[in-house]
């Protein structure tokens, strides 16, 4: 499996979704610095909330392989587009909580992956597991086939 560092807003369940991703039990812990997980780096939030933050992104994305933009619904983004050309590594995007979204909510929040440069995006709920199996997939590829997917 690629490391991958997440990256989005305060809530949008990165940790959450790492909790899942890796079988842990989920319990709810409030990122505060750059956390290593055992193929992930979780990001505090603020990083992407606050533009003067974004040299730490930077920084902390030179030590993973694929970089996750995570979004969840029915919330505004801080996430700019293009974003993912800040980046010489593949970007994706995850659509989180999609147990909680109504339809119109699912498309906004994909469109703004969609505009920060994510491909391909994916739609998952930690608690129901709903789409975790492809996002694990495609974390889990050889590397060429990750890049061209």
């Amino acid at each position: 499996m690629k490391k991958t560092v997440l990256m989005g807003m305060s809530g949008s369940g990165k940790t959450t979704l790492i909790q899942s991703l890796l079988g842990e039990e989920r319990r709810y812990n409030k990122t505060q610095t750059v956390e290593h997980y055992l193929h992930f780096i979780d990001t505090p939030g603020e990083y992407i909330e606050h533009r003067s933050f974004y040299r730490a992104l930077i920084m902390t994305a030179v030590d993973a392989e694929l970089i996750g933009l995570v979004q969840d619904v029915g919330r505004a983004s801080w996430i700019p587009p293009a974003f993912a050309t800040t980046f010489a590594k593949p970007v994706f995007g995850i659509v989180t909580k999609t147990d909680l979204a109504a339809a119109t909510d699912l498309a906004e929040a994909r469109e703004v992956l969609v505009r920060a440069g994510a491909d391909p995006v994916f739609e998952v709920s930690a608690f129901t597991g709903a789409g975790m199996d492809d996002l694990w997939r495609y974390l889990d590829q050889p590397d060429e086939q990750a890049v061209a997917a």
